[in-house]
């Protein structure tokens, strides 16, 4: 029987939405305030959900220690209190939209994860604002 486990973890970090190959004029009219030149910033929530067999052994479908330690490790320490333009790699030719944050810790969490398990991620912008990915 398939069961999901969910960590929940956050981080802060600023981030700019700009285009760099349109004008200020053109980002403005698209990212509105998010493409303020000095930057702004956001207390992300991360839900990572893990969907698997629960194991008969352990009754774990996955440690969720294990899961927290991950989560810490390659997403927290790599974006928390840094500015994701500026500060970060997998930032640097991509736009920090909440749907590529989303998209790129998937795909640092998705090579740790077993193979067999179904990896979710849902990451809150705001209190009223979420991306998942997939979907």
């Amino acid at each position: 029987m398939r069961t999901a486990v969910i960590r929940k973890a956050q981080f802060n970090a600023a981030h700019r939405l700009f285009n760099p190959n349109w004008s200020n004029e053109k980002n403005t009219e698209v990212f509105g305030k998010c493409a303020n030149e000095h930057y702004h910033g956001h207390n992300y929530v991360l839900e990572v959900k893990l969907t698997g067999e629960i194991n008969p052994e352990t009754g774990y479908v996955y440690d969720l220690k294990i899961l927290s330690d991950l989560i810490k490790d390659e997403i927290e320490e790599r974006f928390d209190h840094r500015n994701l333009n500026l500060d970060t790699p997998e930032f640097k030719n991509l736009i920090p939209t909440a749907e590529n944050i989303a998209t790129v810790i998937y795909n640092l969490l998705r090579p740790l994860l077993p193979l067999n398990m179904d990896l979710h991620i849902r990451l809150w912008e705001t209190e009223r604002n979420y991306v998942e990915y997939p979907c």
